[in-house]
């Protein structure tokens, strides 16, 4: 992808957000479930499942790009940002932390408002977006998403999928009808495994250092590993 960015626009800027690994997986693999991509709901079984899909099996049906699912390969940060660097010069490519994103929003934005030479006097509202909620039910969430697709997509949406945003709609109208789906449907995220994130720690510490030796940045302690052994 950064060989072909710089051959049709090779003024572009780049920017690369990088968040604490383990955090950032289950994060991922929740976005991933909730989009189609992914069918493996539990978390662990889905990372157990890399080298299967590295050999062509077990891949959900639904998921139009399989490599999205080598998860170990998406926090290879040092080697993700040396490709866009082998093609971009330093001053067009800004990466940060999303940590720090998180704890000062307001100055992330001027960084980023400054490197891509917005105005910054515009006033921006800010958006605050309520977390993700775990698939409870694969088959209800199908549902919803296909119902979701046809209301923006009549023309491109299958028979069924019509037909049920033209049916349920009106059997979902009252507010404690359409709660009871959702609680059917979904669930609160569930809290880590604190034992799975250890070990993810672990495995994927070495990528760490990496990324911080390649832009000379602890982060390491940032991200707190530095008892990890």
């Amino acid at each position: 992808a950064p060989a072909a960015i710089a051959e049709v626009v090779p003024g572009a800027k780049i920017i690369a957000i990088l968040r604490e690994p383990a955090s950032f997986l289950r994060s991922f693999h929740l976005q991933m479930v909730s989009s189609g991509v992914e069918t493996e709901r539990d978390f662990a079984k889905a990372l157990a499942l890399e080298g299967e899909r590295r050999r062509g099996r077990s891949i959900p049906r639904g998921s139009h790009n399989p490599a999205s699912l080598m998860y170990s390969e998406h926090v290879r940060y040092a080697e993700q940002l040396r490709r866009f660097h082998d093609h971009f010069p330093p001053e067009q490519v800004l990466v940060l932390i999303y940590e720090e994103f998180r704890a000062d929003n307001q100055a992330t934005l001027g960084t980023v408002l400054r490197f891509l030479e917005v105005d910054r006097d515009q006033p921006l509202a800010q958006v605050d977006t309520p977390p993700l909620k775990e698939v409870r039910s694969g088959l209800l969430h199908r549902v919803t998403a296909e119902m979701r697709r046809a209301r923006k997509n009549q023309a491109g949406a299958g028979r069924l999928a019509r037909a049920a945003d033209a049916a349920l709609p009106g059997l979902l109208r009252p507010p404690a009808v359409r709660a009871g789906w959702r609680r059917l449907a979904y669930a609160p995220q569930k809290p880590a495994d604190p034992e799975l994130m250890l070990e993810l720690r672990r495995r994927f510490k070495p990528d760490v250092q990496a990324a911080g030796d390649y832009l000379g940045r602890d982060l390491v302690s940032l991200w707190g590993y530095e008892d990890i052994d």
